[in-house]
């Protein structure tokens, strides 16, 4: 009985959960829905499509805010080699001495300060980094995560590249991951040969911008263009090979995920960030409701009963046995 009981308990639990989520799904679709025909609030985020893997600048449903800020696919495009960066101790660098090395140059365009999704995408890409098993930074290729704000500093730069070669922990990877600073007119030069389309917001005294990352052949041609926060460190492979051959990869079809600050003005999050927390909580749900599945079914079984005429001869036969 007490089984039962608590298994009816578990049971009641998991379908109260799966409730909870089909309410939830429609409610939240209801939500994007309406959020991205209105008008947005200063510093808040959206994502839209990447209208023929281009810049989404008409759309009538972009809010002002993200009025030309995107990332336009400019596959097979030259990067200018002679503009000149500072590099994580303040030298001054040309953008060429990173490539004809025979290796292809991951691009990562972010800026230091940044707030939100700037950092994700550092880590993410550490983390696919990391899971490239047999490939290593600064043997089979190079990242350069270069600051289009130009206010950012060497010492800034500096910063971030310890922080993250120190989670990398592989021998050599200090000679080929560069963190980069450069002048408005150098980062400008940078962002628009790889169609990276940004905009300062003076009022936060922030950066409302697109999120991704390049891959760029050894000549500082763009080969590849990944969107969003997850790099599979498969597909990352698939276009370092690619590259490393001259190769241009195709255009992708890509959800465009922006940027901006937190308001606290109007104390909401961006869209970005709410449907991260969305969809964090749906699997929560999920994982919550899977246990309770579970438990439900890992738990002990109830003795069989045994009828009293059965249990007799047992015993019986036990003691005529003894």
């Amino acid at each position: 009985m007490l089984f039962r009981s608590r298994r009816a308990v578990l049971v009641s639990g998991f379908c109260f959960l799966v409730s909870a989520f089909c309410l939830l799904v429609p409610g939240f679709v209801r939500a994007s829905a309406s959020t991205s025909s209105m008008p947005m609030p200063r510093g808040e985020c959206q994502m839209e499509p990447d209208t023929a893997h281009g810049l989404p600048t008409n759309s009538t449903q972009m809010p002002a805010l993200l009025r030309g800020v995107g990332i336009t696919q400019r596959l097979n495009n030259q990067v200018p080699l002679d503009l000149m960066f500072r590099d994580a101790s303040g030298k001054s660098v040309r953008l060429g001495s990173y490539f004809g090395h025979n290796k292809p140059v991951i691009l990562s365009l972010v800026y230091f300060n940044c707030p939100n999704l700037c950092t994700m995408v550092e880590d993410n890409l550490l983390v696919s980094l990391k899971n490239l098993k047999a490939f290593t930074v600064g043997k089979q290729f190079d990242v350069l995560t270069v600051s289009f704000d130009s206010h950012d500093t060497s010492f800034m730069a500096a910063d971030k590249r310890r922080i993250y070669l120190g989670l990398y922990g592989r021998q050599g990877s200090w000679e080929g991951w560069h963190f980069l600073t450069g002048s408005e007119a150098s980062v400008d030069a940078l962002c628009e040969a790889v169609g990276f389309h940004f905009k300062y917001i003076p009022e936060t005294h922030l950066f409302a911008h697109a999120v991704g990352i390049m891959v760029l052949t050894a000549q500082g041609k763009v080969s590849k263009y990944f969107y969003g926060l997850e790099y599979p460190s498969g597909q990352i492979r698939m276009a370092l090979d690619q590259a490393s051959n001259g190769k241009i990869g195709s255009p992708v079809d890509a959800l465009l995920l922006f940027c901006c600050q937190y308001d606290p003005a109007t104390g909401k999050y961006g869209l970005a960030i709410y449907h991260v927390l969305m969809i964090g909580g749906i699997i929560t749900v999920l994982m919550i409701g899977g246990l309770i599945f579970l438990c439900s079914r890992g738990g002990s079984k109830p003795r069989e009963s045994v009828p009293k005429s059965e249990e007799a001869e047992t015993v019986g036969a036990g003691r005529h046995a003894g």
